[in-house]
């Protein structure tokens, strides 16, 4: 088997040894070409290349930014995609079920890849970038944005640092006073003035430590896309919203300005002004216009192995 190991070397998890471990762990068994980003974008290139040059998989060492432009290079192609948790959150790998410690990670992945453990999946779109897991537009992505400005902060305090960026993007880095764009629904149905809207293609949103956000929890690697749309931004919607991401859900389901969608397979976000976006945790910058699109069959995906229960009385 032909592999890429694709590590971020500034990674919050990377760190020499684990490389070597990981390194020795993964090369028993497969021709393993092992490399390292040098800039954005440069994951994107090497899984393209990758796939170009008959690699069955790509495995990411890094965060959900690195895997995301991963990813981008492997749509379309058979090569598959394989997580490592590498970063300070890891949304992507905790949601399949990964082990947040690389190492053991990397154990699971050679058992996934001897038991031939993988699916077909569809990704989000909105423009042209793909996204796994989710497109945050509005105050969503404005707060990623500041939590970028944190640099090293972010990845050896990166749930406390989510706070504070939260706080400081309300009180001073977002305009509350009007909404920033609308929403054109397939069907010819509109939302119009929208202030933040998440849109998911799987769940939980993220996590703060181990502990799952969701904002829609219908969303998985088999269906289209979900939106939820927020048409009021204050701090009773916001608080709401945050605690019943953590709770139920209720408040969330039951809101009426909260706007929620599912099985979407594509709609426009057209901007009152230019809004921030980003995907799966990567700030795009601003635009004035998306085009979302569901594109399904896109990726194969390594997902962790799972021993058959042992039936009842057997001896393990």
């Amino acid at each position: 088997m032909k592999m890429m190991l694709i590590a971020n070397s500034v990674a919050s998890s990377y760190s020499a040894r684990r490389r070597v471990v990981i390194r020795k762990a993964l090369a028993a068994d497969c021709d393993l070409t092992a490399v390292e980003t040098e800039y954005r974008g440069h994951a994107t290139e090497l899984a393209a290349q990758a796939a170009a040059d008959g690699f069955d998989v790509v495995v990411v060492l890094a965060g959900d930014g690195t895997l995301n432009e991963a990813a981008c290079g492997l749509v379309g192609t058979q090569t598959a995609l394989a997580p490592l948790p590498g970063g300070s959150t890891n949304v992507y790998a905790q949601a399949l079920g990964v082990p947040l410690d690389p190492v053991d990670a990397a154990s699971v992945l050679i058992q996934s890849l001897e038991t031939e453990s993988s699916t077909r999946i569809g990704v989000g779109k909105v423009n042209d970038r793909h996204f796994l897991f989710h497109c945050g537009v509005g105050f969503d992505a404005a707060v990623i944005r500041q939590v970028e400005k944190y640099g090293r902060l972010k990845r050896h305090a990166a749930h406390p640092v989510y706070v504070l960026a939260a706080f400081d993007t309300w009180f001073r880095g977002f305009d509350r006073n009007e909404p920033a764009f609308d929403i054109e629904l397939p069907d010819g149905e509109r939302i119009d003035g929208v202030y933040f809207a998440i849109i998911h293609k799987m769940a939980p949103y993220t996590y703060l430590g181990h502990r799952p956000i969701n904002v829609d929890r219908t969303a998985n690697l088999h269906t289209p896309l979900s939106l939820t749309a927020f048409t009021r931004c204050n701090v009773i919607t916001l608080m709401g919203s945050a605690a019943s991401a953590m709770a139920s859900g209720r408040y969330l389901r039951n809101r009426k300005t909260i706007k929620r969608y599912t099985e979407l397979e594509h709609f426009t976000i057209a901007g009152r002004r230019p809004f921030p976006r980003q995907v799966d945790g990567d700030d795009l910058g601003d635009t004035m216009r998306l085009e979302v699109q569901h594109i399904p069959d896109a990726i194969t995906l390594i997902t962790p192995y799972s021993p058959a229960p042992t039936p009842s009385g057997e001896a393990e």
